[in-house]
């Protein structure tokens, strides 16, 4: 097809990652001619160098912990090594099935996906190649990708979770500069597979955009593990001398490691795509939007990581899905970003939805706040997992729950019922007559709103 030959649909998508292909599935169902632009493979970096394979390498390195300990259950076992290669077998085939699913999904949609780097060169164009592609409506889905720091070169053994998901040997050391959601899921499943670890943070704590009561059990529990955390330090020169990297802290102390991981963050694909030679704003590359994800060009919208906020898969496809709804001419409701849940899978998980103490206080007057946390040495199914750590709610005064933070083993699977609770704006009242089957890890929400609304049966308020 020469360039003069344009042809013309309803949406083209640019980007076929969480939030790009959300929204051609959704568009396609409600009867869009839909045309998906993608440069690698549609999925996105959730799908093959994000969300499931990370956390595919987690269950296997949570396999391995549970065979460590397996004698204090009565179990006769013994763990005689981890074989990385077969390891990542497992982790490819998990990846490759729900890819080929993927596909057959957006196939039996009929949407056409065009492989290529896709570039906006109208309000209402997309170049593929040759190829022009004019559409209707335009969804910029470009993503994002890892980020590294100044004078943090990323080569040999300095690397960021891209090229951490397809080593083919495990680190027996490895500093991890980070501490946010990528670093300490990289810690804990290094730490499963045996490596030393240690992880240098900036903040005066882990995951800072959680509860400092999460943060602070986290990094106890870290220690525990026997990994170390450098809180409040940089880094300030690294040496990759081909067998190992030397890295000098700003206290003037030094760090050597086989390996160093740089989990800093990702930042948006927003270079080089058209974006603001038409005229649409970006701010540190991020697309601005309105709150209907409109970019205030032409009928141009725009989903997930290129939009400033939370960088989640789930976001991305609420976004995505918004946006083809919008596109039909429905009225969905925008994303509420406070209600968005968060989880980190590392052991222990930490899971949570809506704002945190400090941002509550902050929000609506210290003493307009409740809190309670309910610890899972009280729940029995936790007990016999041998999970420790808690559930902590809060509350406006005579109002509804705002926030629910959880930290311990299996925390992630508890969430839906936090996310609920929150954006549906219970009231601790509501929940205490809603029965939690026994036993079961999910009563230990149901213990936090008992003792909110008053009325502790398993807990002193």
């Amino acid at each position: 097809m020469s360039p003069a030959q344009e042809e013309h649909v309803d949406i083209v998508v640019l980007g076929a990652g969480s939030g790009g292909y959300a929204a051609a599935l959704r568009a396609a169902e409600l009867g869009q001619h839909v045309v998906l632009v993608e440069a690698s493979r549609v999925g996105g970096t959730c799908l093959h160098s994000g969300c499931i394979p990370t956390k595919a390498l987690l269950h296997a390195g949570h396999v391995a912990d549970q065979v460590r300990n397996a004698p204090a259950l009565g179990v006769r076992a013994e763990l005689t090594g981890v074989d990385i290669a077969a390891v990542n077998a497992y982790k490819d085939g998990v990846v490759g099935r729900l890819h080929k699913g993927l596909q057959g999904l957006i196939a039996a949609r009929q949407v056409e996906v065009v492989s290529g780097y896709g570039r906006l060169v109208s309000a209402d164009t997309v170049a593929v190649g040759e190829r022009l592609i004019r559409a209707d409506h335009v969804v910029l889905a470009t993503g994002s990708r890892s980020r590294s720091l100044p004078g943090l070169p990323i080569g040999g053994r300095v690397m960021t979770s891209d090229q951490a998901l397809v080593m083919d040997w495990i680190p027996r050391s490895v500093v991890i500069v980070g501490g946010g959601v990528i670093g300490v899921e990289f810690a804990s499943l290094w730490r499963s597979f045996g490596a030393e670890v240690t992880i240098v943070e900036t903040q005066s704590r882990l995951l800072p955009a959680e509860d400092e009561a999460v943060s602070t059990a986290l990094q106890r529990a870290f220690r525990k593990r026997g990994i170390t955390v450098r809180a409040d330090t940089r880094i300030s020169d690294v040496a990759d001398d081909g067998s190992g990297v030397h890295l000098t802290l700003d206290d003037d102390s030094t760090l050597a490691a086989e390996a160093v991981l740089v989990a800093v963050g990702r930042e948006p694909v927003s270079d080089d795509m058209g974006f603001s030679e038409i005229g649409i704003e970006l701010e540190q590359g991020f697309v601005n939007t309105d709150e209907h994800l409109h970019t205030g060009v032409g009928n141009v919208y725009a989903v997930g990581d290129l939009v400033a906020g939370l960088q989640l898969a789930h976001r991305g496809f609420a976004h995505g899905i918004f946006v083809a709804e919008k596109i039909a001419g429905q009225n969905p409701a925008p994303i509420d970003e406070s209600q968005i849940p968060r989880v980190t899978y590392c052991d222990p998980e930490v899971a949570s939805v809506g704002l945190t103490e400090a941002q509550a206080r902050q929000a609506h007057g210290g003493e307009a706040i409740e809190t309670v946390e309910y610890n899972l040495a009280g729940n029995g199914r936790s007990q016999i997992m041998g999970a420790s750590g808690f559930v902590k709610m809060i509350r406006q005064i005579d109002g509804p729950i705002i926030g629910v933070h959880m930290i311990g083993t299996g925390m992630s699977e508890q969430i839906a019922e936090g996310q609920l609770t929150v954006g549906w704006q219970a009231y601790p009242e509501d929940l205490a007559p809603l029965l939690h089957a026994h036993p079961t890890q999910n009563e230990a929400l149901g213990e936090a709103a008992l003792a909110l609304a008053g009325k502790p049966l398993h807990s002193h308020n």
